[in-house]
């Protein structure tokens, strides 16, 4: 009897390097993975990124009512039937790549809402392609909260065994700053500090990254750590939980990974995202926190200029399987936490 976690993976953009890393991770793996992988996709589309990536297996379309045992060399596909046989030209966006991309990601959470999957794992999608197939939603994210009913959901990277959060996300710079107040502060430190309980943690001590140089130097760089970063962190230890900050963006990520911090709530995309992936850009995932399954993902794009060359490094997609088979055991905390 198979006890390993079962996970769903969406491959996102078929003529990205999405296909590619999917088949080289469970290719290297093979039945000794951490889990068992079945993937969201056209099976032709599998094919072809086996072909470029000169892989010598099988692609197999399965039902996860009745899954037949796995094998080495073959892997299995949960049949998405949008483009067939057809073949796109690779790294190009395109409206039938996108429609393909959108019901892979249906086909997937829907099996883990279904309680068929542990969780679901996703490849990058090409936005523009996605919204010319008609999709609404600025990203992944947005899709998953529309596709479970939920109404907010947050980033979490995980990078060597730590988290980092983000207070905004995709915003440009100017407005970013401009939604910083105390009472998004204050949401956005109780989502990290629930997060951390959730995965694990039973007495989290998260720190609040500053946004000014120097933490603001007293109100000569910004006053923002004055005015509504401080606040909210008092705001939240008077409530009993372990916060700190707002602590220097230059030295709070180095702290967090020597084990001052459990977690770091960035203020900006890009000051979470530089940190996490210099430090470690192939080790680094993506886990959606506030859905009611677990989804874990790689944090690079569809990397188009190499696409179909059978080059793309799947490390990424290979650290985002095997923190969703790890992370698997915190499914009911995830849907009683979120559900």
């Amino acid at each position: 009897m198979n006890t390993r976690p079962l996970l769903a993976i969406s491959v996102g953009d078929p003529v990205g390097i999405g296909p590619e890393i999917t088949v080289r991770t469970l290719a290297g793996f093979g039945t000794a993975a951490p889990a068992r992988g079945v993937v969201a996709a056209d099976p032709a589309v599998l094919r072809r990124a086996a072909a470029v990536c000169d892989l010598d297996v099988r692609v197999r379309a399965v039902d996860l009512e009745a899954l037949p045992p796995e094998e080495d060399g073959v892997i299995d596909c949960l049949d998405i039937d949008v483009l067939g046989e057809t073949e796109l030209p690779w790294g190009t966006v395109d409206e039938r790549a996108g429609r393909a991309a959108v019901r892979a990601i249906t086909v997937a959470t829907e099996a883990a809402l279904d309680g068929k999957v542990d969780g679901i794992v996703t490849g990058p999608i090409n936005k523009e392609a996605i919204w010319a197939a008609g999709s609404e939603h600025l990203g992944h994210t947005e899709m998953l909260g529309a596709l479970t009913g939920t109404e907010r959901q947050n980033t979490m990277f995980l990078v060597r065994g730590k988290s980092v959060f983000f207070a905004t996300r995709h915003l440009s710079l100017r407005r970013a700053l401009d939604a910083i107040d105390v009472e998004q502060q204050g949401a956005a430190i109780e989502e990290a500090l629930t997060a951390l309980r959730v995965f694990g943690y039973d007495d989290p001590h998260l720190a609040v990254a500053a946004v000014n140089p120097h933490g603001g130097e007293n109100g000569a760089f910004g006053d923002e750590e004055i005015v509504h970063i401080a606040p909210a962190v008092e705001r939240a230890r008077a409530a009993g939980s372990r916060v700190s900050g707002p602590v220097p963006a230059d030295s709070v990520f180095h702290q967090l990974l020597v084990g001052r911090f459990d977690g770091v709530l960035s203020q900006y995309h890009d000051q979470g995202h530089i940190a996490a992936k210099t430090v470690d850009f192939d080790g680094t995932i993506s886990v959606t926190v506030g859905l009611p399954i677990l989804r874990t993902s790689v944090d690079h794009g569809t990397a188009f200029d190499i696409a179909g060359q059978g080059v793309a490094d799947p490390g990424t997609m290979r650290s985002a399987f095997v923190h969703g088979a790890e992370l698997s055991r915190y499914a009911d905390r995830i849907r009683a936490e979120y559900g």
